[in-house]
């Protein structure tokens, strides 16, 4: 079976990506470390806008923003999971020593306004309270949050005691 992916370009993309098994690969500073060079490199041969990332310890979620004229967000996830599995990470850093670090696919959807992006990116930075991992949004360092902050797109305190659930489609 083929799978057909959007194609939009110069569009903007919410992806989750996942790690194979739900392998809990992002839990220190060298792994997030590694995946950012990975990113750099692809960025620096297939330019594309970060606008919001979490890291979490099995998987990722992140919303992309390609060029005008340019769709193809697949290619850049299969080199940034390439570089990160082949360069990057060796067998003795993987959970279990085994080769498979990604899970095959990954999920994207096509973001369609203004509304529809600003529910993703709250998605976003209020995974990690989801997850239980921290209590508010601004405890979690692996994340585009602290950058939004910094630039007046949330309160400090966004994303703690007395948010909901932030479900998206």
């Amino acid at each position: 079976m083929r799978y057909r992916r959007a194609w939009m370009p110069g569009g903007s993309f919410f992806f989750t990506v996942v790690t194979f098994q739900r392998q809990r690969l992002f839990t220190g500073a060298q792994p997030i470390s590694q995946l950012r060079v990975a990113f750099h490199q692809v960025m620096t041969r297939h330019p594309f806008r970060i606008d919001g990332i979490v890291v979490l310890p099995d998987h990722i979620h992140c919303i992309w923003t390609l060029p005008a004229g340019d769709g193809d967000f697949s290619t850049r996830w299969r080199l940034i999971k390439s570089s990160f599995s082949r360069e990057r990470v060796s067998p003795g850093h993987r959970p279990g020593g085994g080769r498979t670090v990604w899970q095959r696919r990954f999920w994207e959807h096509t973001l369609r306004d203004e509304r529809d992006f600003r529910r993703h990116l709250d998605y976003i930075h209020f995974n990690p309270v989801k997850h239980g991992l921290v209590r508010r949004a601004g405890d979690w360092p692996y994340s585009s949050f602290h950058r939004w902050v910094r630039d007046g797109g949330y309160p400090t305190d966004w994303g703690g005691d007395g948010v909901e659930d932030l479900a998206v489609e």
